[in-house]
């Protein structure tokens, strides 16, 4: 709201008048929180796909998983190792103490323990690559791959987040400094959903673009059950 001051002469006395402007409704789009695309940091050819288009999908939840019998079996031979290396420098440090065996052979054996370890865990970080995991709570809205195909940087499952869904605004100029951070507005969607929500502004854009002589404005629209759609045109009220 931006308060206007009218002030005029009557009988002698200055007289003063407050007029408020208030924002009309504006027009705005309801879009999802974020739109994740999700492949493969490795090529590989996948095994299986955990989820449908549709499907809601919770944040660690596995959507994909890669063939990954190789890795499987380098983690098997890498722990092996480890545990071997553990047994013989119990062995050899009896030994020690009975000075059978040279401190530097000892070094020598706890540094091959190190390194075994060290390659246990690579090997268990490039078989947890072949997993892939949703980052975000949400709805998959896309999904390209199928079991057998191979895939790799291009995206093959993709996740909408929708709570909260966002409410962006291309604002007027004429309006800037009208609406502020944290405001509440009421949200009135399309007839083929229809409702009012309450939403919150989270972003006010401070760079006017020139051209159409706008800003951009975006609220925050909780949706919990994720019963309202992204997509719809919507009406916002402040």
């Amino acid at each position: 709201m931006k308060i206007f001051w009218l002030s005029w002469l009557l009988c002698g006395m200055v007289v003063s008048v407050v007029i408020a402007a208030e924002l009309p409704p504006l027009e705005g789009l309801v879009e999802p929180n974020e739109l994740v695309e999700f492949s493969s940091q490795i090529p590989g050819i996948l095994e299986t796909v955990a989820v449908e288009r549709g499907a809601r999908v919770r944040r660690g939840q596995v959507l994909a998983q890669l063939k990954s019998g190789v890795e499987v079996s380098a983690v098997k031979v890498a722990a092996a190792r480890v545990e071997f290396g553990k047994r013989k420098a119990i062995r050899n440090s009896q030994l020690y103490k009975k000075q059978l065996i040279s401190v530097h052979d000892k070094d020598e054996l706890e540094t091959e323990i190190q390194l075994a370890e060290l390659e246990l865990e690579e090997v268990r970080e490039r078989l947890a690559l072949r997993t892939i995991i949703s980052t975000v709570d949400g709805v998959v809205v896309e999904r390209n791959g199928a079991p057998g195909e191979y895939v790799g940087e291009e995206p093959f499952l993709t996740v909408a987040q929708l709570d909260p869904l966002n409410v962006e605004l291309v604002v007027p100029v004429e309006y800037f400094g009208m609406i502020k951070l944290g405001a509440t507005a009421q949200v009135q969607l399309e007839d083929a959903v229809g409702g009012s929500h309450k939403a919150k502004v989270v972003i006010v854009d401070q760079v006017i673009d020139a051209a159409s002589g706008t800003f951009g404005v975006r609220l925050h629209l909780p949706n919990p059950k994720l019963k309202l759609p992204a997509g719809l045109k919507c009406q916002v009220v402040f």
